[in-house]
């Protein structure tokens, strides 16, 4: 029987990438004006790709490289007014308030009277923190993890660290790379509910498996966990 649900936060629960993806969008255009022609978006992927490593996942890594990427681009053109703009655009998305995707405050309030509610999310620790608070779902869930990275390690330490059974356990996020490959390779089992953004970072293909499937929506994950714990019993 499945008794303990992993929730992904950011594009599961609330919205996220878009936000990125607008702040994003303002740094193309100021670097544009310097070099019209240019990628700016395939030389901040470059960067943050590079940089993930460094400053990890969150505003503060994707803003810094949002800087790298204009002094390199501009060779330095860029102006100290141009970069303290770009600084408050961290500031903006830090106070953009959360909101929930369609269904979901309805959906985690059926799951947790009925399993074990297990968020775990990857970014910087306090702003997932503020995040979680301001969603006012933090106290449906029995555990919260914040990790640095979503790898098959990871995975293993939290199910080990709260004694949660691989074969009772299943992981819910909109990634592939980070909610459901991991899982899927220590032989668990994962539900991937796709969200119409995918930062690039997060880019993966995964070959059908018995052990993962593809929800559209989050408010159908009640009742595909019952038709499996169905199935289990039969």
């Amino acid at each position: 029987m499945i008794d303990t649900v992993g929730l992904d936060a950011d594009d599961t629960l609330w919205h996220n990438e878009p936000i990125f993806a607008d702040y994003e969008d303002r740094m193309c255009r100021l670097v544009g004006r310097y070099l019209p022609d240019a990628d700016v978006h395939e030389r901040l992927i470059a960067l943050e790709r590079q940089n993930v490593a460094v400053f990890g996942y969150g505003i503060k890594g994707f803003v810094l490289s949002m800087i790298e990427t204009a002094i390199e681009a501009t060779g330095g053109r860029i102006t100290a007014e141009e970069i303290h703009t770009i600084v408050g655009w961290a500031k903006e998305m830090y106070a953009h308030p959360v909101e929930l995707l369609d269904g979901v405050a309805e959906t985690i309030s059926e799951l947790e009277s009925r399993y074990r509610l297990v968020l775990i999310t990857k970014g910087d620790l306090w702003n997932q923190e503020t995040k979680i608070a301001a969603s006012g779902l933090a106290g449906c869930f029995d555990t919260v993890e914040i990790v640095a990275e979503k790898d098959e390690a990871t995975y293993t330490r939290v199910l080990n660290r709260h004694d949660i059974a691989l074969d009772q356990f299943v992981m819910v996020g909109n990634s592939v790379r980070s909610d459901i490959e991991p899982v899927i390779a220590l032989g668990g089992q994962a539900v991937h509910i796709p969200y119409h953004i995918t930062w690039d970072l997060e880019h993966s293909i995964i070959s059908p498996h018995s052990n993962w499937t593809e929800l559209a929506d989050i408010r159908q994950l009640p009742s595909w966990l019952a038709d499996q714990n169905r199935d289990r019993l039969a």
